[in-house]
Order: structure tokens, then C-alpha cells, then sequence
């Protein structure tokens, strides 16, 4: 078992510590915060050790998950990684592009294995759709959220849309040719409401919707290639793809036929995959813990998460002009 401190007891902190503490991969020795009152109240509570320095915990674990605000990504994960800790860091990487190169050159340089929160990449919707995934032309995200004053220190773009981003980026095969976005701030500094077109160099286009303004919450991606459609709904944790075929030349009685301007037939045909219900954090945790034993490449490497966070510079940049 990999001993393992977490950086930061907030609200996705404590989720952390509580699932480091059940996984069967990790020895969870304690944790750090830099607002001791609310740390020694956590430990009160929950009986984890509160370390009062980060050098204390860093000094007692092999890896560090840092769970801190996106500011600080980046300073953490520089003291933990010259340390030797292997580092699990939650998205953003990292509050700049440069400061996300300046990780991946150190952990290359101490050679130490580093794994980013995106974790929509272990949603089980996604995990059961993303093998039939294979060369979407189109795809459009929606990822809309109730005001939660949380989160609104960064653009609705790192907050949110930086998940989708991500999960495009992870299945279609191609560099990003150009970004187009709008933004608007409504309650927020900044972009509360957001969205981008970005089209791929294979002619694929993404079109990105992202809000933290919202009546309701949703969460979904709908991927569209050649003679399929993948809805994808990452908060019910469903999914649905619709196929084309040709018709057979005797169509049964509740075949789905349909005839375009040249007389061709196609039959469509609905399937939902069996969705395996997991805990997307823990199972993340867990790879992570995998891949470091195994010595195998993370699923959300810090490359990775530095290329999503890369566009969403881009689409910020966007908003500027």
C-alpha cells in the first residue's frame, strides 16, 4: 500500500481523505491545511492526523494529493515532486500553461509519476460509450450548474467546460486547428456562461456550452460520426448510441427504415450499453495507485490535462478580443 497526504481540506478535500481512507491501495498517514482552525476540527471529527507543516507530510508519505485551490497547484506540487512524491493534483493542473509545463519538466526530471483529477474520464457513461467512440465529425457538450459561489474565483471555462474539453481532447485523434468562443460575466469577474467552437485539423468540429448560471443541472455530450450517434449524460450516468446499417431487403415489422433523396435505406437501431455504477473519485485514486506500482502510464497524464488546459486558455483568450 502506497502511503499517501492529501494537500487541502475543503469540500473536495474531505472527499478525498474519506476515500484514500476505504481505498485498499493507499495507507492515508493525514493531511494539511493551511487554515489550521478548520484543520484541527476535521481531525476532531474524522481522526485523521493533521501535519502543521507541509514539509511534515510530505516528508511521511510516497505520494501527495493536492486538493488545494488552483492557485496553488503549482508551488505544491513543485516542493512535493523535488521531494521525490509521486503526485496526484486535481484539474486544473495548474493556474498557467507555463506553470504546467514547469511540472511535467520536473517530474520528468525527478522522475516521478503525476496523474490530474479530470474525472469525467472514469464516469461510468463514458467508460461504457468511449470504445465506440471512433472518428466523431460533431460533437456537442452542454454542462450547465446551479450558482454555487465556490469555483467562481476562475472563469466558468476552468471551473466547468475544462471537463469536456478534456474528454474531447481524449477521443478525437486530431491538433486543434482554431477556437472561436464567447463568454459573459453575470454574477462573476468573470465568464459565468460560456461557449466555443473548436475545430480540429480532420475537419471535426466540438461545440462547448458551459454555465454556472442555470435553473437546472445537466451534463451531457453527444458525439455524431459515420452512421452513429453517442448521447452521453455524465450526471445520470447514461448513455444511448444509435446506429445505421442497411436495411435488410425484407424489413421486419418494427424495423426503423429510412429512405434518403436517392432511394438508399438505412435501419436504425437503438442500444444502451450496460453502465457499471463505480465511484468516479476513488476509482481515479486507485488507477493512479496502479499505475505507480505498475509502472504504467497514468489514464490523465499531466501532458494531458496541460493540453486541455492549453485550449482553454485559447477559448479565454477568446473573450478578450
Amino acid at each position: 500500500m502506497l502511503k499517501v497526504g492529501v494537500l487541502g481540506a475543503g469540500h473536495l478535500g474531505k472527499i478525498h481523505l474519506r476515500l484514500l481512507q476505504q481505498s485498499d491501495k493507499y495507507e492515508l498517514v493525514g493531511f494539511y491545511d493551511e487554515n489550521q482552525e478548520n484543520a484541527e476540527r476535521i481531525s476532531k471529527e474524522f481522526g485523521y492526523k493533521n501535519f502543521s507543516t507541509i514539509a511534515k507530510l510530505i516528508h511521511a508519505v510516497d505520494v501527495i494529493d493536492i486538493v488545494t485551490p488552483t492557485l496553488s497547484h503549482y508551488k505544491c506540487a513543485k516542493v512535493a515532486i523535488k521531494s521525490g512524491k509521486h503526485i496526484f493534483i486535481e484539474k486544473p493542473i495548474a493556474n498557467t500553461v507555463e506553470e504546467a509545463e514547469e511540472i511535467i519538466a520536473l517530474a520528468n526530471e525527478y522522475n516521478v509519476k503525476g496523474q490530474v483529477g479530470h474525472v469525467e474520464r472514469f464516469n461510468p457513461a463514458f467508460i461504457a460509450t468511449k470504445e465506440m467512440i471512433e472518428n466523431p465529425m460533431f460533437i456537442e457538450t452542454h454542462r450547465l450548474a446551479e450558482f454555487n459561489p465556490r469555483g467562481t474565483d476562475v472563469p466558468v471555462v476552468l471551473d466547468l467546460m475544462i471537463h469536456d474539453i478534456d474528454a474531447i481532447l481524449s477521443v478525437v485523434k486530431s491538433k486543434v486547428k482554431s477556437i472561436n468562443a464567447s463568454g459573459v460575466s453575470v454574477i462573476s469577474e468573470t465568464p459565468d456562461i460560456a461557449n466555443a467552437r473548436i475545430e480540429f485539423e480532420n475537419g471535426c468540429v466540438a461545440n462547448l456550452t458551459a454555465s454556472r448560471i442555470s435553473m437546472k443541472n445537466m451534463r451531457k455530450s453527444r458525439f455524431f460520426q459515420k452512421d452513429a450517434y453517442i448521447s452521453v449524460d455524465f450526471l445520470e450516468k447514461k448513455c444511448e448510441v444509435v446506429r445505421m446499417k442497411d436495411a435488410p431487403e425484407v424489413p421486419g415489422d418494427f424495423d426503423m427504415i429510412l429512405q434518403n433523396a436517392e432511394g438508399v435505406k438505412k435501419q436504425i437501431y437503438f442500444t444502451n450499453p450496460d453502465v457499471e455504477q463505480n465511484n468516479a473519485i476513488l476509482d481515479e485514486l486507485n488507477s493512479f495507485a496502479d499505475a505507480i506500482n505498475n509502472d504504467t502510464t497514468p489514464v490523465v497524464t499531466l501532458e494531458q490535462a496541460t493540453d486541455a488546459l492549453r485550449v482553454a486558455y485559447q477559448i479565454i483568450d477568446c473573450f478578450k478580443k
